[in-house]
């Protein structure tokens, strides 16, 4: 899975896209992953984020609701 490929492709579509480890998390054992989605073509009250173990957790998560929402990316 390109993520720098689905970032991109979410952004051409006018989606702000934030995908973070962190460092704090991690070392406590939590969830250290994150990623957030929001922007214009999003409703204001619609904010796609998870907070997950690993990466893959972590976009399985947020690309479902993305795709249920109409958004397209490469797989």
């Amino acid at each position: 899975m390109d993520i720098v490929a689905i970032m991109e492709a979410l952004a051409e579509q006018g989606v702000t896209v934030l995908f973070k480890a962190d460092a704090e998390r991690m070392a406590e054992r939590g969830k250290p992953w994150t990623f957030v989605a929001n922007g214009a073509p999003l409703r204001e009250d619609v904010l796609v984020r998870t907070d997950a173990t690993s990466v893959e957790q972590c976009l399985a998560a947020c690309l479902l609701r993305l795709r249920e929402l109409g958004f397209s990316f490469p797989e």
